[in-house]
């Protein structure tokens, strides 16, 4: 008896963690023929009105001439064997000054980087929560000051800083993720809803 073994498309590949991929969740749906694409790699509803309400927040907020706002998830590569999406990520532009504006991958660290739940396919990963943790500590090993995990199921928002302890707290609660700059989740989810 045959079996065949279907090569899963690098398209598919949600982050790379030392050469062992992270898939897109429901990545086999998609194999499978019932999903698209799109379905796999595009936000919903509420992660896309909260990233781009971010990002003009942000704007309002961050010196613009000292620091560059890139969301979509901005590929940060560690090394060859591995790189993490981030939802919206905060750079300083000095850092940026001299790189080509092409399509590669960055191998700079931001700042600060949002993420708003997480598009991998946990159920493939041994310990699922760990993921958060993991990522989180390789982007503040990489260089990034402040990682903020948004998680819209539990309405909890996660503030890692290089150097503090981790804290969880509501998303009614103001959370800093830079020096005099607040953000609060509820808040902004009022303003979206019409």
């Amino acid at each position: 008896m045959t079996v065949a073994v279907q090569k899963i498309p690098e398209i598919l590949v949600y982050e790379m963690v030392d050469g062992v991929p992270i898939y897109y969740k429901d990545y086999q749906l998609y194999l499978q023929g019932n999903k698209q694409l799109e379905e796999l790699i595009g936000s919903s509803y509420l992660q896309g009105a909260l990233v781009t309400h971010l990002v003009i927040l942000l704007s309002q907020l961050l010196d613009l001439d000292a620091f560059r706002i890139i969301s979509n998830e901005v590929v940060l590569k560690f090394n060859k064997k591995s790189w993490r999406a981030a939802d919206l990520a905060v750079f300083k532009k000095s850092l940026l000054k001299g790189i080509p504006l092409n399509n590669k991958y960055l191998e700079v660290p931001p700042e600060i980087v949002i993420e708003i739940d997480t598009k991998a396919a946990l159920d493939e990963i041994k310990k699922p929560l760990s993921y958060y943790q993991e990522k989180t500590d390789q982007l503040l090993a990489f260089g990034v000051n402040s990682v903020i995990w948004i998680f819209t199921d539990t309405q909890k928002v996660m503030i890692a800083q290089q150097n503090k302890d981790w804290h969880i707290t509501n998303w009614g609660n103001d959370v800093e993720i830079a020096p005099n700059v607040k953000i609060n989740i509820a808040r902004i989810i009022e303003e979206l809803e019409v």
